[in-house]
């Protein structure tokens, strides 16, 4: 398989008379960017044309999140979330969640697409089955969520939250079965973890990344064993993120934050690879392309912006919203299975 990060997903296929044939499956690239203007905006990711705005007139958009098939957006504003057809012409969302009493700050998808979860600075964890509006499950943090992830064995949500607490929810025993606090009374902004769930990163307030490796333990829960400790910037940490599966053997470490940079970290060593610089104020969100070869900003400057790993250049701004963008999705994957 082809993948075109310009244009369409591209497939061999062999046709009845052995002649090789080449189809076509749309959209290939969807990227969306949110922020303070109550606006999602959806561009062409290769001339940075947008082609579809969507107005949220009830709050900011504080994260989004597109669903592994790619028919849908979710948008998680202030205290609900939003259920956007990605394809459609609809300004109208598809479904509501609203069971949440204050910002939603966390959003995003099991695997087949068949719930979601999120976090919210109401101090809870909820999961949610997209065909219906109230929520399935509540986990209490005791504290208002910043963020959270799902581990690759889609059995454990890991939440991070203001008083700088991580807890592990075991969605099995439908319980917390880990704690740890990095550093006392600072706020965990931002959790990832790597695609074989080896390692999970935390960043928070002071600038500071904390490193665990993941060993499965001898029940389901999963055990922390630190790694490492990364002095990554001076300012607030607003996202970290590691790369995908499609970047492998490559590993890197991207750190979004309130000093205007994103640094990219090779994971082998923490060493610094580059310094992205070229946004005016805060760099609140990024995420990866499928294979790592490009990375999304999005920032309080009100752009969002397109840089290739290699060089470390921005390549492209995407320019339209009015106040500052704070959120952005990617999904340039292909969602077919193979031929």
């Amino acid at each position: 398989m082809l993948r075109n990060f310009d244009g369409a997903t591209l497939r061999r296929r062999s046709s009845s008379s052995g002649a090789e044939v080449i189809k076509m499956s749309q959209p290939s690239v969807i990227l969306a960017t949110a922020g303070y203007d109550h606006t999602i905006r959806f561009w062409e990711a290769k001339s940075g044309r947008c082609y579809r705005t969507l107005q949220y007139p009830d709050s900011q958009v504080n994260r989004l999140e597109i669903t592994p098939d790619k028919q849908y957006l979710a948008a998680a504003g202030n205290p609900h979330i939003r259920l956007f057809d990605v394809n459609s012409h609809s300004p109208q969302p598809v479904m509501s969640y609203d069971s949440h009493t204050s910002n939603v700050m966390a959003v995003g998808f099991q695997c087949d697409g068949n719930w979601m979860y999120s976090g919210s600075e109401d101090g809870t964890v909820r999961i949610w089955d997209l065909r219906a509006p109230g929520a399935q499950r509540e986990y209490e943090s005791r504290a208002a969520v910043n963020t959270v992830v799902l581990h690759p064995n889609q059995t454990e949500l890991i939440s991070g939250d203001q008083n700088g607490n991580i807890r592990v929810w075991d969605l099995t025993a439908n319980s917390c079965s880990c704690e740890l606090v990095p550093e006392v009374d600072t706020a965990v902004r931002s959790l990832t973890v790597m695609w074989d769930g080896s390692m999970v990163v935390a960043a928070n307030n002071h600038g500071t990344c904390y490193v665990w490796r993941l060993l499965r333990g001898v029940q389901t829960m999963t055990y922390f064993e630190p790694l490492h400790k990364l002095q990554a910037h001076d300012g607030y940490i607003l996202k970290c993120l590691l790369s995908p599966e499609f970047c492998d053997p490559h590993r890197y470490l991207a750190t979004a934050s309130s000093d205007h940079t994103v640094k990219i970290w090779n994971v082998d060593g923490f060493t610094l690879e580059r310094t992205l610089t070229g946004h005016q104020r805060w760099v609140w969100d990024c995420v990866f392309s499928v294979d790592g070869a490009y990375l999304i900003t999005a920032s309080s400057d009100t752009t969002a912006r397109l840089w290739t790993m290699s060089t470390g250049e921005a390549i492209r701004v995407y320019q339209g919203h009015h106040k500052a963008t704070v959120c952005c999705a990617l999904h340039d994957g292909s969602t077919e299975s193979p031929p």
